[in-house]
């Protein structure tokens, strides 16, 4: 039998680690959106399906031009290209990515992020596609409710553009649609891409 002394601090002991155990359950591990989702590419992008046939690699002015400072509401703030990609992933992989450009956009209530990866072909596309999908996500470069997040992941023959918006203001409710849809057009690039491999 343990003496009463001894029971407390070990009961104590114990509901530490449970709660220390929910905790990187729920909080410790990479953060996800509310609202995910994901599509795979398809014919319109046959054209670029490899990087073999469009192989100039993308560049910050190409992808976040001049034009693109301010979509709707949103206001870009900082855009770059990252060394590595797996500095934009906060656990998928993605074999074989060359490059992963981003940008943060802020605005009055919601904030979003963009990032676009140079993969090597298509099939490398969808399995970064899936994987977003159901384990980990990115890294989340600017702050925003990622509770109410939603985000959309494209592959776009051999590239993956993520769109990813949230409440500026923690649990806040507001309608994240246009800052989704505006986001979404900054893959565009790719259609030019497309157009220059035909």
């Amino acid at each position: 039998m343990i003496p009463a002394r001894v029971a407390v601090p070990v009961a104590v002991l114990i509901v530490l680690a449970a709660a220390l155990a929910a905790w990187f359950l729920t909080r410790g591990g990479p953060v996800r959106p509310a609202t995910f989702r994901g599509e795979p590419t398809s014919a319109m992008y046959a054209a670029i399906d490899s990087r073999q046939s469009d192989a100039a690699p993308l560049t910050t002015e190409e992808v976040f031009p001049p034009a693109t400072a301010k979509l709707g509401e949103l206001t870009r703030g900082a855009a770059e290209q990252l060394d590595d990609c797996a500095d934009a992933l906060a656990g998928p992989e993605a074999a074989g990515c060359s490059q992963a450009l981003r940008a943060t956009y802020t605005g009055p209530a919601v904030n979003g992020q963009f990032v676009i990866f140079n993969l090597p072909d298509g099939r490398a596309a969808d399995a970064l596609v899936s994987a977003l999908g159901k384990e980990g996500f990115l890294e989340q470069a600017v702050a925003f409710d990622t509770a109410r997040s939603w985000a959309q992941a494209r592959a776009l023959g051999h590239y993956v553009t993520v769109s990813w918006v949230g409440p500026a203001a923690e649990g806040a409710r507001v309608d994240l649609t246009q800052s989704q849809v505006a986001l979404d057009t900054l893959a565009r690039v790719v259609q030019s891409r497309v157009l220059k491999a035909i």
